[in-house]
């Protein structure tokens, strides 16, 4: 008799005893990751922090924004134009060129290939996208380039620029 009040007092308990560890290891995992979001604004507010010193604010207008004090001069060194390559060495022409290639061939192929593959699209990829588009006719870089913004345009090498103000550079 006591043996089946045990037996039971076990098929009763055990589900309750189940979800009461899964309950902690949750809390757990929970407890975790609120420390980790305290530790994620602990560093933001430091961050926020900075923006009161003066001398932060001047470093980052300088840095980021390239202003200047009155009397002060800015100097912009534009770098040399050089041939411009593409990411296998090759020049990059300014003249249109005649494909050697049946190019609706490749595509199709391309297309089948990747439609067809079970390779995942992070290993098929051509890539994040991120190079530096060249234009054909001014060989200006666009917009999303490095060199893009650190000039303005029409300011040749060395040009000494003197600001009435705490302004930008190309203004």
């Amino acid at each position: 008799m006591i043996m089946a009040l045990v037996v039971l007092g076990v098929i009763v308990l055990a589900p309750s005893l189940k979800l009461l560890i899964e309950q902690r290891a949750q809390i757990a995992s929970l407890q975790k990751s609120v420390d980790a979001a305290k530790h994620h604004v602990s560093g933001l507010k430091s961050q926020v922090a900075r923006w009161d010193d003066p001398a932060y604010i001047e470093a980052q207008a300088r840095n980021r924004l390239l202003f200047v004090f009155p009397g002060d001069y800015s100097y912009l060194v534009i770098p040399d134009k050089t041939a411009t390559t593409t990411t296998d060495g090759a020049p990059i022409s300014k003249h249109i060129q005649n494909t050697q290639v049946d190019w609706v061939k490749s595509l199709t192929s391309s297309i089948f290939s990747a439609g067809l593959s079970t390779e995942p699209a992070s290993k098929l990829g051509a890539g994040s996208g991120g190079g530096t588009l060249i234009s054909p006719t001014s060989g200006s870089t666009s917009p999303g380039s490095p060199t893009s913004g650190s000039t303005s345009p029409g300011t040749p090498a060395g040009t000494q620029t003197k600001n009435p103000g705490m302004t930008g550079v190309g203004q």
